[in-house]
């Protein structure tokens, strides 16, 4: 008599521990050995695959958040150097005690610039408490580039309210991995910057700017681009930390040159307070008080 199976069973055959098996019986791996392509190594990191590992890239994240209804993130950025100020006050005093003027001055400036670590996270709190209180639909978590300083700071605001969080981590030559307050079935590591990019925007409700640099820069403006030329819908893009912005980009001359149309610097907003970012995504979709 036949046996019956589930109609969704799944068919397809344990491809690692075939792998694995065959490996325990003493036969060699080769990269040409018999094995089903999708559990060859060698193969999938051809350059003839590259668009293979595009398509896993894309897929392997989006199917993990769609699962866990992750649909509307609030995406932050800042630079990775921030410190805790707790962190930064101790790294200071070791470097007066040291006499080195350099580690000193550096010292100073993650002293100055901690309290944007405090900023942050009270901003995610704030996000994770208001979703806390919204139908599954209409929640916002907070997304990340997972890694250290305003990332860390932001995914650990939302995990002090126990809301699951989003960190998509890239893979660097110098070694990180995502920090310990995302949420670890949502804690993803990426090879490519342009998939990890789409992944940015692909959920993203709102863009928080904390300082940073080249990296923050690089997001920053992406998401600017993508909503002036129309190519993405218009979110709210929030600038944290008015000094710093200022100092560092004058968009007046972008609008003195004619380099970009008055109407462009109203693309984003420039705040100095974590309520006051949360209040101008609040009125941008107008959403309901819970």
């Amino acid at each position: 008599m036949e046996t019956t199976h589930h109609l969704s069973e799944q068919r397809i055959a344990d491809a690692w521990a075939d792998l694995q098996a065959h490996s325990s019986s003493g036969n060699v791996l080769q990269a040409d050995a018999y094995r089903l392509a999708f559990a060859d190594p060698e193969f999938l990191l051809r350059r003839e695959t590259r668009g293979i590992r595009f398509q896993l890239e894309m897929l392997k994240p989006d199917l993990a958040q769609s699962e866990l209804g992750i649909e509307n993130t609030i995406v932050v950025f800042g630079s990775a150097r921030v410190r805790e100020p707790a962190e930064a006050q101790q790294q200071l005093e070791l470097a007066e005690a040291s006499g080195d003027a350099r580690a000193i001055a550096k010292a100073r400036s993650l002293q100055r610039n901690a309290h944007f670590y405090d900023r942050a996270r009270e901003f995610a709190r704030i996000v994770a408490r208001y979703s806390a209180r919204c139908p599954k639909n209409d929640q916002l978590f907070i997304c990340t580039g997972g890694g250290p300083g305003i990332m860390e700071a932001a995914n650990r605001g939302a995990h002090d309210e126990g809301a699951l969080n989003v960190g998509l981590n890239i893979s660097l030559p110098h070694e990180q991995s995502g920090n310990r307050f995302i949420s670890p079935e949502l804690s993803f590591k990426f090879h490519y910057f342009a998939l990890r990019k789409m992944h940015f925007m692909m959920r993203a409700k709102a863009l928080v700017a904390f300082p940073g640099g080249f990296g923050t820069l690089d997001e920053l403006f992406e998401v600017i681009t993508l909503v002036q030329c129309k190519k993405a819908k218009p979110v709210p893009i929030v600038l944290f930390g008015s000094d710093y912005w200022k100092r560092l980009i004058h968009f007046d001359v972008l609008v003195d040159e004619g380099m970009i149309s008055p109407e462009d610097v109203n693309l984003f907003k420039l705040v100095d307070d974590p309520q006051d970012a949360w209040d101008h995504i609040v009125q941008f979709y107008d959403l309901p008080k819970v």
